[in-house]
């Protein structure tokens, strides 16, 4: 059921699951939260999953295997995403140098790859929309050559606006490809919030109120996301599914904004 679909899971020094693939709502996605004190290091496997780890702020380093990484970030809002690829059955080891948090969204994967780190230069905005629902999509890992399953990027919304709008949905009831997604959440200032909607055409409806950082599971049906006014909202979205495509639906009640002055 859609009511079920919002995590709000208190942040806490370590490793934090907040929400899991459990073959019922869940189907393809998992999604933990890291944070670490300076000093901290943790690791992080999963035998039969790629995952992608995207540092939401802090500075430490990432390594796997022979390799590491150095790894930054001020905030979501303040620098463009470092993220790693975990190939299954691999080890990320996480050290932290100032207070660090990442989240980390892993699928079911066939084994092998190797991974690869993405950073700021390799992130290329996109506005889309206008008027009071444009927004900044940043892709991550989307058609890049090395997650087999896994596509991830950012949406940042203005205060005031909206984003997944007009209303799309991907989950194959209309003819498009099935793609589960998650979305975490960051506000700015963090005592605000957001709204994230979820419907279907068929009269199933739900609304959460969104805070700094909590989850959404998105497992069918329409989800627009708004921020009120006097608060920026981020999210970062991550989707799996049979075809690794990115690929959409729109409501045809609201498609007319398209041309709407």
């Amino acid at each position: 059921m859609l009511a079920d679909t919002l995590f709000h899971v208190p942040r806490r020094d370590g490793l934090q699951l907040l929400q899991r693939r459990d073959g019922s709502l869940a189907r393809e996605l998992t999604s933990w939260r890291l944070r670490l004190a300076p000093g901290a290091a943790h690791e992080y496997s999963a035998p039969r999953e790629e995952t992608i780890a995207v540092l939401q702020e802090g500075r430490g380093t990432f390594a796997v295997d022979g390799s590491t990484w150095s790894v930054h970030r001020a905030g979501v809002f303040a620098e463009r995403a470092t993220a790693l690829y975990l190939p299954p059955g691999r080890t990320l080891k996480v050290r932290a140098e100032t207070p660090l948090e990442a989240v980390l969204v892993s699928t079911p994967a066939p084994p092998g790859g190797e991974p690869a780190l993405v950073g700021p230069d390799d992130i290329h905005p996109q506005q889309r929309g206008r008027d009071f629902y444009t927004r900044d999509v940043h892709n991550i890992l989307v058609t890049d050559s090395y997650a087999r399953r896994l596509m991830v990027g950012e949406t940042f919304n203005p205060a005031g606006h909206w984003s997944s709008f007009p209303p799309h949905k991907h989950d194959g009831r209309d003819g498009e490809p099935v793609l589960e997604e998650v979305y975490h959440f960051r506000i700015d200032p963090p005592q605000g919030f957001g709204h994230q909607m979820l419907y279907t055409s068929d009269g199933e409806t739900v609304t959460h109120t969104v805070r700094d950082g909590d989850a959404v599971l998105l497992p069918y049906g329409y989800h627009p996301v708004s921020a009120p006014p006097g608060y920026r909202l981020y999210y970062l979205w991550a989707m799996a599914g049979r075809e690794r495509k990115l690929a959409l639906h729109e409501d045809p009640s609201h498609t007319w904004i398209h041309g709407a002055r």
